[in-house]
């Protein structure tokens, strides 16, 4: 459940990104913000699990580094400060793409666009939930990225 939190908004970056001009730009923006809402309901039950059952977690994805002594995981961390950002985020995020719908409807690259939006948001939940610091400099400059799209974009 924790990994879905994570991956649904890459995923559905990646099929408004790379599919965007098949599937049109009305399902676009439905999937980018189904999925980032779905995200943010699955955060809220996380958010619940860990305050009332005192739930935390290290849920190891992939290895980066592993050399002598030195083992570096792409994982996420789940305790009390990380599951309420997760929230913070995705709730923020999603009612970020809701809106996106009515405020690009003029746009013809809507498709585009989300995909920023829900690579912007996978960015930021690598940041929040990242064990180490590798993790918190690729989610801070895939924040950083994804906002040099969006501005970009907007420009």
């Amino acid at each position: 459940m924790e990994i879905s939190i994570l991956f649904l908004p890459l995923i559905a970056s990646i099929i408004s990104g790379f599919f965007g001009k098949y599937i049109g730009d009305r399902n676009s923006e439905i999937l980018t913000s189904a999925l980032v809402s779905i995200s943010a309901l699955l955060s809220v039950f996380v958010l619940y699990h860990v305050i009332f059952n005192q739930y935390e977690e290290n849920i190891v994805i992939a290895t980066w580094i592993n050399s002598g002594s030195l083992d570096v995981n792409w994982s996420m961390l789940i305790d009390p400060l990380s599951a309420v950002m997760l929230v913070v985020v995705t709730f923020v995020s999603s009612l970020v793409h809701i809106y996106s719908i009515g405020y690009m409807s003029h746009d013809p690259h809507k498709p585009r666009f989300m995909a920023y939006l829900s690579l912007f948001t996978f960015a930021m939940l690598m940041l929040v939930t990242s064990d180490n610091f590798i993790q918190l400099f690729f989610g801070w400059e895939g924040v950083g990225l994804c906002s040099y799209f969006l501005i970009g974009f907007l420009v």
